[in-house]
Formats: C-alpha cells, sequence, structure tokens
C-alpha cells in the first residue's frame, strides 16, 4: 500500500508486528508504557517490500529460499548466496532512504545508534527467531546507517535464517522485515534476565545474566556472565555466582571490538544489590505488561538502567508438555522404532537421529512401491511418535499398490529377510569400524560430526531393514504357527510358545555371561562381604573380566537416543543383577535355556509324529517361525551397535566446545540441536572463532526435558480416539488407555502365569538399582539392554507392546507372567504396592490391606 508509514516513532501506537517485526513492536509496546527504552525509529516493513519490488526482487526471493531444505545446509548456503547478490549494489529509493534521513536527525547531532533487524516471525510467544538477522552497534552518520538498514534487510536470508524458518514451516513468502534504530547505550555494564526461573522455572525469581561493557558478549556466549537470583517478592538475592569476566564489548570509532576486562574488575560483581532490585523491579513491570514470563536485554549507563529488547520465554520447565498435533486433524501413535525411544527425544536426536530414521522409512516405503507421507515422525511433548495420517487419497493409492504388495512384494521380503538383515548388519558394521578407526583427538570437528552422521545414517537404514524383513517375518510367523497349530493340538500337548523357547540371542548370551562373572567370583578365595560390592572399577581379574563382558555386550542400548549412556560406559544398572547372582541363590540361566531348548525339542517331537495335511503345514511354519525367532532378538540387540563409535565423536566435540566456554559439560552437546552444532562445529574449525555460549539455553532445555519426562505420553494422539474412515483404530491398539475398573488395569496377555508380588516402577537404567529380587517391573517399555532384570523379576507390566514384543518374549523364556500395552500401569501403580499379575487374562489387580 502506498499510504504505508515508512517510519515510525519508537512508540508509536501504529508499531505493530506486521509493520515493525517482533522486536519493534515489542519495543513499542514497552516505550509506550513509559518503560526505560533507549529514544529511537522504526524502519518499516513497508520500505523493505518498496525495496525488494523497485527492482524485482520478491519473486527471486521466494523462488531461492524455496529451494532450500534444512537437512541439507548446502543448499541454504547456495540460496543465502544468490539472494546476497540480489541485494549487493541495488541502491535504496530515493523516497524511503529520505523518510530514513528524517527520522535519524530527529535523534540528534548524528548520535551513535545500534541498527536491529526485527522479522515478523521473531520474538513470537510460540517461536524463538532471537539471533537470526543481524544487529549492527555504534554507527554514526546518515549513510552508514542507511548502508545498515540495507544490510539488515539482506540478513532475513542467511543461510542460517532461512533453514531455522524452513523447520519451524514458515513459507519464504509469509516473511518481511523491518528495522529499529536506537541510540546506542554507552553501557558500563550489560547482560540478559529473564522472569522466571529458566532452570526449575520457579516464578517467584529473576535470574539476571551481567558483565562489564555492552551486552553482545553477554548474548553472543564470549563471556561467562554473574548469575544473579532475586526474589520478586522484596529483591533480595536468593543466590549470586560471581565469575571470571575476561572479555568485554566497548564502543570504538568504527564500531565495537572485544577487549579484554581490566584485572581489578574481573571478580568484582557488575551489580550490587540495589541495583539488582531496581532490575527485578523493572522486570516484573515488564511480565505484568505482557502476562507472561519473559526473557530481558538491558543495560546501564550513568546509574540508570535501560531496556533494550524483551520478547516471551518460549520454553519453561515445569508446566506439562502440551499434545498439540502438528496437524490438527493428524493421527499419530507410539509403535515400532518409537517404542525403543521410551523417554522425551534430546534436542540432537530430535533434529538428527529422528531425520535419519525418517530418510530411510522413505526410502525403505519407496523400495516396496507403498506410498507414504512425507513427515513419517512427529515430536510432541517432546516424544517420538509415527505419522499414521492416512488420507482418502494416500488409501487410495494404498489400496491400488496393495495388491502388488502383497502377492509379490511382501512374500519376497520375507523370504529374503534373514540375508538381508545380515547384509545390513555387515553394512552398519563395516561403517562403525571404519569411523572407529579414526584418531579423534586430531581430526576436525567437522569431520568427526560427519562421522556421528554417517553412522546415524547407516543405523537408521539398519533398523529399517529389520523392521521390513526380520521382525514382521518373525512376527507373522509366530502368529501363522499359533494358529495352525491350535488347529491340530490336543487338550495334553504343551503351549504354542513352549515351540520358540530355548534359543540362543545376544542378550541371553549376555546374561549367562553375568552369571558365570559372578560364579567365577564366588568360587575364588577371600571373606563373603567382597561380593556385596563387586570390585568392577578396581584393577584386578574380576575388573578385567567384567570389562570384557562390556566389550562384547555394552553396546545393546536402554534407550535408542544416543544421548543416553551404553552399559559400555555406565555399567552401574548391571549391578544390582550381579548382586543377585554373587549371592548364589540366582537360577541357573544355562540350566533354564537346557530346560526350555529340551521342552521345545519334545513338543517338536509330538508335533512332527503327527500326519495329515493341517499337521504338515503347522511343521512347515513352524520351521519357519524357529529359524526367525533367535533373529529377532539379535537384531534389535545390534541397533545400537555403531552408538559407542558415534558418542565417542561427539563427546570428543563436546570436550572442545567446554573447552571454549560454549557448554559446561561435554554430554551438553546432545542438548544442541544439528543446525547449533554445525555452526558451533564450523567455529571450532575455523581460527579466530568462538562458538556461541549455548550454556543456559542447555540447562533450560534439561529442566524442559525433566518437565516432560514426569508425564507418560498417551500412546496414541488424539486422545479422544483414532477415527479412520469411521472406525477408532486406538482402541485396537497396544498400550490404549483401557483403565478397566478401579482396581483393574487391562492390557494385553503376553506370557501366561499368576503371581502376587509388589509393583516396581522403573523409568529407565538410573531405577535398575531399586529392583528387588521378586518385585514386578512395571516400565513404559523394555529393550533388550534391559533382560538383566528379568532375572529378579516376579512378572513384568508395560505401558506399550503387544504379545509379540520384547518384553513377552524374554518373560516367556524366563517363565514368568506378562501384561503389556497398559497404556496407564506406571501412571495408576505405584512402588511397593501389592499387585496381582495374570498373564493369561491380560490383568494386573491392585490388592488393598
Amino acid at each position: 500500500m502506498t499510504d504505508e508509514p515508512l517510519t515510525l516513532a519508537l512508540d508509536d501506537a501504529r508499531a505493530t508486528l506486521e509493520r515493525a517485526g517482533g522486536k519493534g513492536a515489542s519495543l513499542a509496546r514497552l516505550a509506550a508504557a513509559g518503560l526505560p527504552v533507549p529514544p529511537g525509529f522504526h524502519v518499516t516493513t513497508a520500505a523493505y517490500r518498496r525495496f525488494v519490488t523497485a527492482h524485482g526482487l520478491q519473486e527471486r526471493i521466494v523462488e531461492l529460499a524455496s529451494a532450500a531444505f534444512p537437512d541439507r545446509p548446502e543448499t541454504c548456503d547456495t540460496a543465502a548466496e544468490k539472494i546476497a547478490a540480489l541485494f549487493t549494489g541495488q541502491p535504496v529509493p530515493e523516497e524511503v532512504a529520505r523518510a530514513i534521513g528524517a527520522a535519524y536527525a530527529e535523534l540528534g547531532d548524528d548520535p551513535a545508534v545500534a541498527v536491529r533487524s526485527s522479522a515478523t516471525a521473531e520474538d513470537l510467544p510460540e517461536m524463538s527467531f532471537a539471533g537470526q538477522q543481524e544487529t549492527y552497534l555504534n554507527i554514526r552518520g546518515p549513510s552508514p546507517v542507511l548502508d545498515a538498514v540495507k544490510r539488515c534487510w539482506a540478513s532475513l536470508w542467511t543461510a542460517r535464517a532461512i533453514g531455522y524458518r524452513a523447520r519451524q514451516g514458515i513459507g519464504p513468502d509469509e516473511v518481511s522485515l523491518a528495522v529499529v534504530v536506537q541510540e546506542l547505550v554507552p553501557a558500563d555494564a550489560a547482560g540478559v534476565l529473564f522472569t522466571a526461573d529458566p532452570l526449575t522455572g520457579a516464578r517467584d525469581r529473576v535470574m539476571v545474566n551481567a558483565a562489564w561493557g555492552l551486552g553482545e558478549a553477554v548474548v553472543g556466549g564470549q563471556v561467562t556472565p554473574d548469575t544473579i537470583v532475586v526474589a520478586k517478592a522484596d529483591g533480595s538475592i536468593i543466590r549470586q555466582e560471581i565469575s571470571d569476566k575476561q572479555v568485554m564489548t566497548v564502543r570504538t570509532p568504527a564500531g565495537t571490538r572485544e577487549e579484554p576486562v581490566p584485572a581489578e574488575l574481573r571478580e568484582r560483581p557488575v551489580l550490587d544489590p540495589p541495583q539488582a532490585a531496581e532490575l527485578t523491579r523493572l522486570a516484573v513491570a515488564i511480565e505484568e505488561l505482557y502476562e507472561r514470563p519473559m526473557d530481558i536485554e538491558w543495560a546501564r549507563h550513568d546509574g540508570r538502567p535501560h531496556i533494550l529488547q524483551a520478547r516471551p520465554i518460549t520454553a519453561l520447565p515445569g508446566a506439562a508438555p502440551s499434545w498439540e498435533l502438528p496437524d490438527p486433524k493428524g493421527k499419530y501413535v507410539r509403535g515400532s522404532v518409537t517404542e525403543l525411544l521410551p523417554e522425551p527425544l534430546s534436542p540432537l536426536f530430535a533434529t538428527l537421529g529422528l531425520d535419519a530414521w525418517k530418510q530411510a522409512t522413505l526410502e525403505g516405503y519407496k523400495s516396496i512401491g507403498l506410498p507414504y507421507f512425507d513427515e513419517p515422525f512427529a515430536v510432541i511433548g517432546g516424544y517420538a511418535y509415527y505419522n499414521i495420517t492416512y488420507t482418502p487419497g494416500m488409501l487410495a493409492r494404498t489400496m491400488v499398490a496393495q495388491p502388488l504388495f502383497l502377492a509379490v512384494t511382501l512374500p519376497r521380503g520375507l523370504r529374503t529377510a534373514a540375508q538381508r538383515w545380515r547384509q545390513a548388519h555387515a553394512a552398519y558394521a563395516g561403517v562403525a569400524a571404519r569411523r572407529g578407526s579414526a584418531d579423534t583427538a586430531s581430526a576436525p570437528a567437522s569431520e568427526l560430526l560427519a562421522g556421528a552422521r554417517e553412522i546415524v545414517e547407516e543405523a537408521a537404514r539398519y533398523y529399517t531393514a529389520i523392521q521390513s524383513g526380520v521382525l514382521p517375518a518373525a512376527y507373522m510367523s509366530e502368529s501363522l504357527f499359533t494358529q495352525a497349530y491350535k488347529r491340530v493340538r490336543r487338550p495334553d500337548d504343551p503351549p504354542a510358545p513352549a515351540f520358540l523357547l530355548g534359543f540362543d540371542s545376544k542378550p541371553v548370551r549376555a546374561e549367562k555371561s553375568l552369571y558365570d562373572l559372578a560364579r567365577w567370583a564366588r568360587e575364588q578365595p577371600g571373606p563373603a562381604e567382597r561380593l556385596e560390592h563387586p570390585p568392577v572399577d578396581q584393577p584386578g581379574e574380576f575388573a578385567g573380566r567384567f570389562a570384557a563382558h562390556l566389550a562384547e555386550f555394552g553396546d545393546m542400548v536402554y534407550d535408542l537416543d544416543f544421548a543416553k549412556p551404553l552399559p559400555a560406559e555406565d555399567p552401574a544398572p548391571l549391578l544390582q543383577t550381579l548382586r543377585f547372582y554373587l549371592t548364589g541363590q540366582a537360577p541357573d540361566p544355562h540350566e533354564r535355556q537346557r530346560a526350555a531348548r529340551e521342552q521345545r525339542e519334545r513338543a517338536a517331537r509330538r508335533l512332527n509324529a503327527r500326519r495329515g495335511l493341517r499337521a504338515a503345514f503347522a511343521k512347515r511354519v513352524l520351521r519357519w517361525a524357529q529359524k526367525m525367532a533367535p533373529l529377532r532378538e539379535d537384531a534389535l540387540a545390534d541397533v545400537g551397535l555403531g552408538w559407542p563409535v558415534a558418542r565417542h565423536a561427539l563427546h570428543e566435540i563436546g570436550r572442545r566446545l567446554v573447552a571454549a566456554k560454549a557448554v559446561a559439560d561435554e554430554d551438553d552437546v546432545f542438548w544442541l540441536r544439528l543446525d547449533e552444532l554445525e555452526a558451533a562445529v564450523e567455529a571450532l574449525d575455523s581460527a579466530g572463532r568462538t562458538p556461541a555460549d549455548s550454556r543456559a539455553v542447555v540447562a533450560e532445555r534439561r529442566a524442559t526435558w525433566r518437565a516432560q519426562q514426569a508425564v507418560a505420553p498417551p500412546h496414541a494422539l488424539p486422545e479422544d480416539g483414532m477415527k479412520i474412515l469411521g472406525i477408532d483404530f486406538s482402541r485396537l491398539l497396544p498400550g490404549h488407555r483401557d483403565d478397566g475398573s478401579a482396581d483393574v488395569i487391562k492390557g494385553v496377555p503376553g506370557s501366561p502365569g499368576r503371581v502376587s508380588a509388589p509393583a516396581r516402577i522403573i523409568h529407565g537404567p538410573g531405577e535398575f538399582g531399586r529392583m528387588r529380587q521378586g518385585d514386578v517391573l512395571v516400565a513404559r517399555i523394555t529393550t533388550p539392554a534391559w533382560t538383566s532384570l528379568f532375572a529378579l523379576a516376579s512378572a513384568v507390566v508395560t505401558d506399550v507392546g503387544g504379545p509379540l514384543s520384547h518384553s513377552s518374549i524374554v518373560a516367556r523364556e524366563y517363565g514368568i507372567p506378562a501384561v503389556l500395552g497398559t497404556g496407564t500401569a506406571t501412571e495408576r501403580l505405584r512402588s511397593g504396592q501389592q499387585v496381582i499379575i495374570d498373564g493369561e487374562a491380560g490383568t494386573v489387580t491392585l490388592v488393598h490391606p
């Protein structure tokens, strides 16, 4: 519109999000409320549009940005370079230049200003786009100001900004850019503050970060600031951490630069208690103005505070996860690979790992000729979900492709399942071995990240290979045999599961290895008390044997998220089972397996003696089921065989980030998103560059993760039903939240038997030590690395899973009842509560005193 203003006064009521961008609209609101905001003006989005329209750039910009994909950084780089070339050399239209010059003249005699970009998709409550565009400090004079405005416009299309918006689902035609020009506060001190504690979510306090000089050193992570936690009620200091502040940002005639903090100031508190209390009062006023917790940038000069920016805090711990669906009409379920992710995802797995699984899944469906969703996975409330949003069109395409799939592709896939698993396993092991032989200490950080990424991508292809081969072959062969056997079974015949017990697999071999270690230790001379605390971390033969056990079996994952330690790195969860074995009271797994094998062989001999077509079919299907049964557990047990190498490479990057003061601990590398880690790696490999300080954001994400972890995710979303073509499929899924009655939890029968025992809720390997002999193991899901707990358990109950899941298979091997797919057991039961488990009926009954 030609009558749209090209500039606006800072406190002008017309400075809305559409005209002034997120940062500008927020500053206008603060200035209008009388808060101490430095004077300035807005260069509106109309000025940006006038510039790109005058030179015919908009259509070409949208075309280039649309060709960029966030999972392929090189496409973002290419788009950014081409768009930057479009801006270079193009003059600012005369009427725009005049408006900016006039607004700048009203500030005084060529004052030094800060020129900040303000996009229409930043500083919003639901997004955190801070830092995606540019800021220019200590700009003085009309021509330099005009040039800085133009550079801000171009920064809307940096590679980082293009990729960030693409990941957030914001189209290139949906954004525009305003610019805020403000008098530069020659700050003696500056920093950021949060009107709620980002570590705990507490709303009764303010957390202040403070450093000497301009605030860019704090925001950019070049300095470790003081941290002060102040009570809102009375301004008293709750906690104060004074850091060694080595660097400060100062003004120069040409702009700004970093210089060392004077020795006498390095360890001196930046703020005294009255100054901290004054900032807290301003923070409370801003929070009341916005009616939500806020993230505020501030500065002090000549004893007065100034507010430079304020935006809502986008992620605050302490609140329950939101189950808001990415697609309001979508259908999502936790199944298959997402069952191996029982906890909220780490940011790095969510952006690197889940994307690798997405690509492998799409390749897998393409190879078998079936249509699938562009986004097969979603992260909802921190948890991974499968997308099963079948539209009528997709259902139609599936029905068209199904005859060929059922007649040709599926039978061929089942016949070649074992062969394809071995090929995928060899490829995965090969990549892990090749990457594991590299010298991580001397490798560039970019090569370390590339190696970890290659392993993750190969792991995803490996899982997809077993998901489309070994796993369905095992499930279908067992189900088919069970149905065929029912037709020939006599009253005195053994149950169908007896035919599939007693096989060797990696989890069973791991159990026998640990048992053998304990048996060897019991045979050694010495006081019996030594066995109460196994010397796994002390020099000696016991530690050597335990290390050998971990070298062979320590890559079985507790959780597919590579942020989680492996048994080889953290064997503490194994110690409770090891202590049980050391007592000499544990059943011998060798004997249990031998008895199961003999039972299986007796059952097979009885069946083999039968004659007739039905018996012949049952015997044929049994051979297939017995071939696939051990492969299933071996295949799942090796999903994480590349994780030790990938984690080692990522930890090396983490160590370098710690040295650069970008993170506090090497494990924090897993709490960065992939784009952030790529930027940090680029900085590590570039001379003279420092990675951004991510310590505060990592602490906030860890706290958010803990809040998400405290809530059990629904097995299917939406929670009120999953109707597809009028049928509510959620009621058919394992994990459906059918509460039964007040005293009965219903699930899926997994392993027969009946037992009364105390429940023991185990959320993860960190709680394995709580398990006691005879407890009922209650968990969201179990993986092969949980097998050691089955030796202690009298029964197993899970929130998620079915009769052919890992929990069911291992429970049958141990001869203990299992009830699976309850959906709510970990929420409704409490540790120590007496329960009755009926594995045949699939019920958990609460026993009242």
